[in-house]
């Protein structure tokens, strides 16, 4: 009885030690808290370097944009001759009817009314992934079930 006790503690000691996971500043992964997304964010200026929209790639029509998550929650996308303002936030959604895809309960909300393709950046996606250089979003639609991915990376 002692011999199986001490092989039941073992391999649990065992398990626990390959189910630890590191949170080193250099992961790649961290959905980290609501305060450490919106400080990351607001840390910086930021670029869509992958936007994908139902299948289809659209990132080209956010080149050559700077992004800055401001103060008071202002959006604002600049390309030099253009500039947009809208609106973000980080947002805790502990609903049961998220369909969170391996995401965090976390939602990052992005809102523009102008102009069209700026318009298709406005929900509330899901965070797949931030660091210190890196936003992933993902968003899976209600309606007809397409899936959006969006990309920051810091410049």
């Amino acid at each position: 009885m002692r011999r199986a006790n001490f092989l039941a503690a073992g391999l649990i000691f065992l398990g626990s030690l390959v189910s630890c996971s590191s949170d080193d500043s250099n992961g790649t992964v961290n959905n980290g808290s609501l305060t450490e997304v919106t400080d990351t964010a607001r840390n910086g200026t930021w670029a869509v370097t992958f936007y994908e929209d139902d299948g289809n790639n659209e990132t080209n029509h956010f080149q050559g944009y700077t992004f800055t998550f401001g103060n008071n929650n202002v959006l604002t996308a600049t390309n030099g001759t253009n500039t947009y303002t809208g609106n973000w936030s980080v947002t805790d959604s502990d609903s049961s009817d998220d369909d969170d895809n391996g995401s965090s309960d976390l939602d990052f909300n992005i809102a523009f009314s102008t102009p069209a393709s700026f318009e298709d950046l406005t929900d509330d996606w899901d965070i797949l992934e931030t660091n210190d250089n890196t936003i992933k979003l993902i968003d899976v639609s209600g309606g007809n079930g397409g899936t959006d991915y969006l990309t920051f990376e810091k410049n």
